[in-house]
């Protein structure tokens, strides 16, 4: 068990599919009073499942999020904020049309300053730190061709997190990335083949695909208190197919 953890509030953006609703699972079985924030309506079941609290919201519409992460405020500041919340894009670049391009960034990067922005002031107000876990991707570091949107949205991710830690350090808020590799969920499953889940498995000295329970154990670690001094790193959930 994760030390440190129970009693205690978090949030998990995205969390009704996927890894997202991995880390809210096992945070919930850390003790953690959960809320599960994500657009898709069945995050209302999903939490259920977990005795956990759930909000509907588009994190793409900046009024919305701040409208209903305000209303949430009323019951309390969070200890720990997962922000998981993504969306994959695989377009070559120069077909790449800068619609895509501004929803991508707006999903995966900019919607994480706008959670920062309205939950972290109440975790420097209460005075007892926190912790803030942003899951970027090996693509932040090792992406590949088709992957401009999204590698440079999560190369972002961390980049924003080095920052923030940087910030917030002083009031005993730590900030980390975890960049998981080849995690095979419902996000990008319209673009792989079997050919590539055996190319991409090969990359791995374990021989194996990330499962989305190796990156929950990640994000429970940095939570925890034996996590405690971490902070700004970019934290690879990889199978040793990115080392750096």
């Amino acid at each position: 068990m994760a030390e440190g953890l129970r009693g205690r509030r978090c949030l998990v953006t995205g969390a009704a599919a996927g890894i997202g609703r991995r880390i809210a699972a096992r945070l919930a079985s850390e003790g953690m009073q959960a809320t599960l924030l994500d657009i898709d309506p069945a995050v209302e079941d999903v939490a259920r499942s977990m005795s956990a609290s759930s909000i509907v919201a588009d994190l793409a519409d900046v009024s919305e999020t701040r409208g209903v992460l305000a209303e949430d405020g009323r019951h309390g500041p969070y200890w720990l904020v997962v922000n998981n919340a993504g969306v994959f894009s695989k377009t070559p670049l120069l077909e790449t049309t800068l619609e895509e391009w501004d929803r991508v960034q707006r999903v995966n990067a900019r919607s994480m300053v706008v959670v920062m922005q309205e939950l972290v002031p109440a975790m420097i107000s209460a005075g007892a730190g926190g912790r803030v876990v942003n899951v970027a991707s090996m693509a932040a570091k090792l992406g590949t061709p088709g992957e401009a949107a999204y590698a440079a949205s999560k190369a972002a991710v961390v980049a924003l997190s080095r920052i923030a830690a940087m910030e917030f350090g002083p009031h005993g808020v730590t900030v980390n990335a975890v960049c998981p590799g080849y995690v095979l969920t419902e996000m990008g499953a319209a673009a792989r083949t079997g050919e590539q889940v055996a190319a991409w498995t090969a990359k791995s000295p374990l021989g194996r695909l990330g499962d989305p329970g190796d990156v929950a154990s990640a994000v429970a670690f940095l939570a925890s208190d034996d996590g405690s001094y971490m902070t700004g790193q970019a934290i690879n959930v990889t199978g040793g197919m990115c080392m750096w």
